[in-house]
């Protein structure tokens, strides 16, 4: 065989092992999907847990296809404010997500989060698969019996038919208007509610 042609046989075979390991080696992501009134506020918390990649904001739970901004707050598309995690399993588990669900938003809330009201503002979560669904009721379940709250768990666990990427000024909004967003939060009563609950977490 020509040394040329051998050598350029075992360069394409080497590289072809290479690539075929770190193929192997990807991440396998998953995705989860949470309404806990405005988004703004839900994708800090997510974004800062290890194990996240991405979280995007949008809408879900409703039959307007495609729908704006102006349509979901209008309140009458049947659609909810989520924010969608996708995450490395390897790193951080679907119960680690639903923990730190619950511990960002009122569950006993209806139709509302905090200062924002309307069920385009209700708590959901939204499963993918059956596992999420079990984990999630399960959850929900457990929380309603820990007696930390005096009223119901109303928080919706529901399968995730369509998702619909809110527009991209709403996207990583905390990050890119912090003034705007921190002055937003605080008014909520979001935090103080929460520190209320939980304590400093």
């Amino acid at each position: 065989m020509n040394r040329c042609l051998a050598m350029g046989i075992l360069i394409f075979l080497s590289l072809s092992g290479v690539t075929a390991v770190a193929e192997d080696h990807e991440p396998r992501l998953e995705k989860a999907t949470f309404a806990g009134g405005c988004f703004w506020c839900m994708e800090p918390p997510f974004d800062q847990l290890d194990g996240v990649i991405a979280t995007t904001s949008g809408y879900a739970g409703g039959e307007e296809v495609n729908p704006t901004y102006k349509q979901v707050s209008s309140g009458e598309t049947g659609h909810t404010e989520v924010v969608q995690v996708e995450y490395d399993p390897s790193r951080v588990s679907y119960q680690m997500l639903l923990d730190l669900f619950w511990r960002n938003i009122d569950p006993t809330a209806v139709d509302r989060q905090f200062v924002d009201v309307g069920k385009q503002y209700r708590s959901a979560i939204f499963y993918h698969n059956e596992d999420q669904k079990r984990l999630a009721l399960a959850s929900k379940a457990a929380l309603a019996t820990a007696g930390i709250f005096d009223k119901p768990i109303v928080t919706e666990v529901v399968a995730l038919n369509a998702f619909y990427e809110a527009e991209a000024y709403h996207q990583d909004f905390y990050q890119r208007n912090p003034v705007r967003y921190k002055f937003y939060r605080y008014n909520s009563g979001r935090d103080q509610y929460l520190k209320m609950i939980w304590g400093s977490h």
